[in-house]
C-alpha cells in the first residue's frame, strides 16, 4: 500500500491498518513548503522540509514511532524528566543492532542494563508515539508506503490506534486555535517582558518561566522534560504569548534533533531581525512587513530585558527605537557596540524625528543607519535588505 497524502489522509491509512490487523511498518514523508497546512483557516506547523517518520505495527496495533533520522535526543529529553543520569557510551551505541528504529534499540539496551525499568520505558514509548502521531495527523502533503512484514521485536507495549487517533485529532483542532500566536512545537520560548510578568504573576510562576524560556528549549523539548503533551504546554503559556510577555522564536542553529543541513537552515529565513521598541504596535507592524518577505522578526518591548535577550537570539540586524521610557536607544546601541559580538551587527535606530542632531547622536554611539517613523513597507525592506545582504 502506497500513495500520496492528497489522495488519502493519515487518519484513513491508520484506520485501514487497524481494520486489516496488519503487521509491518508505515513510512511517511512530508513534502512541500516548510509551512505544512493544518487546515483551511491558514494555520500551520513549521517543520523542516522532507521530514519523515516510521510507524511500526503488530496486528493492527502500534508498537513504536520513530522519526526518520533520529539522533536519540528525543529519548534523552525524556530521561531528563525521570532524572536518569546514566547514558550509553558512544562505543555501546555503535554496537547496537542496525535497524529502522535505532531509538527502540537504544531503549532496550537501557532496559537490559537496568538503567531504566519497564514502567519508565513504557511511558517514554507512549510519549514518543503520541508526539509522532500529533505530527502525522497535522500534515496534508507528502507520500507514504506501508510495508507488510515481520514486526519490530521485542515488544514492550502495543497501543490501539482508534483511541490515539480520536484524542490527537481533537488536540490538532485545538492547536489550530492557538495560531498565529503559537505556530510550531519547534518554537523556542523567550522572556520579552519580565517586568510585566513579575507584576502580574506569582514569583514561583515567573521563576519557572524564566527557567524554561531560555531561547534554547523548544516547546516540544519542554513537553518531554515535563512529560506532558505539546497541547497542554502550549495552552499553559498561551496567555503570556498573547500579552507579548513571552516571545516564541525559531532556532536558526542546528540542534541535535534537527534533520536539516546548514544550507536548508539558511533557506528557512533570510535573516533574524530583532526590534527593540516599547510600543507594541511598532513591533507588530515590523513583523507584518518582514515575515511575509522571509525574515524572522522578533519584537522586544522591554529595553532592559532586551539587552540580555539579544545575546541569546543572535540577530543578523537590530532595529532600535531612540525614545523609550526605561532606557534610550542610544544607550542600548552604545552598550551593544562595546561587545565584540555586536561590533559588526547592523543597528538601525528608529526615530520619530528627521533631525540632524538625532543622526549625529546615532552615528556617535555606533549606529549603522536610522529610519524615521512613520515609515513605509518599501523603506523598511530596502534598508533591511541593504544590510542583511551585505
Amino acid at each position: 500500500m502506497q500513495g500520496n497524502l492528497n489522495e488519502i489522509d493519515i487518519c484513513s491509512i491508520l484506520q485501514l491498518i487497524d481494520l486489516g490487523q496488519r503487521t509491518g511498518q508505515l513510512w511517511v514523508r512530508a513534502t512541500g513548503h516548510h509551512n505544512n497546512k493544518l487546515g483551511g483557516d491558514g494555520a500551520s506547523i513549521y517543520r523542516p522540509k522532507q521530514q519523515s517518520w516510521f510507524v511500526f505495527f503488530l496486528n493492527g496495533q502500534i508498537i513504536y514511532c520513530q522519526e526518520g533520522e533520529s539522533s536519540l535526543s528525543r529519548i534523552n529529553d525524556y530521561l531528563r524528566h525521570y532524572r536518569v543520569e546514566t547514558r550509553l557510551t558512544d562505543k555501546q551505541i555503535a554496537s547496537l543492532p542496525s535497524t529502522d528504529a535505532p531509538e527502540y534499540a537504544y531503549l532496550w539496551a537501557l532496559l537490559e542494563r537496568n538503567i531504566i525499568n519497564p514502567k519508565i520505558a513504557g511511558s517514554i514509548i507512549h510519549g514518543l508515539v503520541h508526539e509522532t502521531l500529533f505530527d502525522l495527523l497535522s500534515i496534508h502533503q507528502g507520500s507514504f508506503i506501508f510495508h507488510q512484514g515481520a514486526a519490530l521485536a521485542p515488544q514492550l507495549n502495543t497501543f490501539e490506534i482508534a483511541p490515539f487517533v480520536t484524542k490527537i485529532t481533537k488536540q490538532v483542532q485545538e492547536w489550530k486555535q492557538l495560531y498565529p500566536h503559537i505556530q510550531s512545537p519547534e518554537q523556542l520560548p523567550v522572556l520579552s517582558d519580565k517586568v510585566q510578568l513579575q507584576s502580574s504573576l506569582p514569583e514561583t510562576t515567573v521563576s519557572k518561566l524564566q527557567h524554561w524560556a531560555d531561547g534554547k528549549t523548544s516547546l516540544r523539548q519542554l513537553a518531554r522534560y515535563l512529560n506532558r503533551d505539546i497541547l497542554t504546554v502550549a495552552k499553559a503559556i498561551y496567555p503570556y504569548v498573547q500579552q507579548s510577555w513571552l516571545q516564541l522564536v525559531y532556532s536558526l542553529t542546528t540542534k541535535p534533533d534537527t534533520h536539516t543541513d546548514n544550507c536548508e537552515l539558511k533557506e528557512k529565513h533570510k535573516g533574524r531581525i530583532v526590534c527593540i521598541d516599547d510600543a507594541i504596535a511598532i513591533g507588530e507592524t515590523i513583523n507584518s512587513i518582514l515575515q511575509p518577505q522571509g525574515y524572522e522578526a522578533i519584537a522586544l518591548t522591554n529595553p532592559l530585558e532586551a539587552l540580555s535577550l539579544v545575546f541569546q537570539l543572535k540577530p543578523d540586524l537590530i532595529l532600535c527605537d531612540i525614545a523609550m521610557s526605561e532606557l534610550e536607544g542610544y544607550e542600548i546601541c552604545a552598550m551593544l557596540r562595546h561587545s565584540t559580538a555586536f561590533r559588526l551587527i547592523p543597528i538601525i535606530m528608529l526615530t520619530g524625528k528627521d533631525g540632524f542632531i538625532d543622526r549625529v547622536k546615532a552615528s556617535m554611539v555606533g549606529a549603522t543607519d536610522y529610519l524615521t517613523k512613520p515609515f513605509t513597507d518599501t523603506e523598511l525592506l530596502m534598508l533591511v535588505e541593504k544590510y542583511i545582504n551585505n
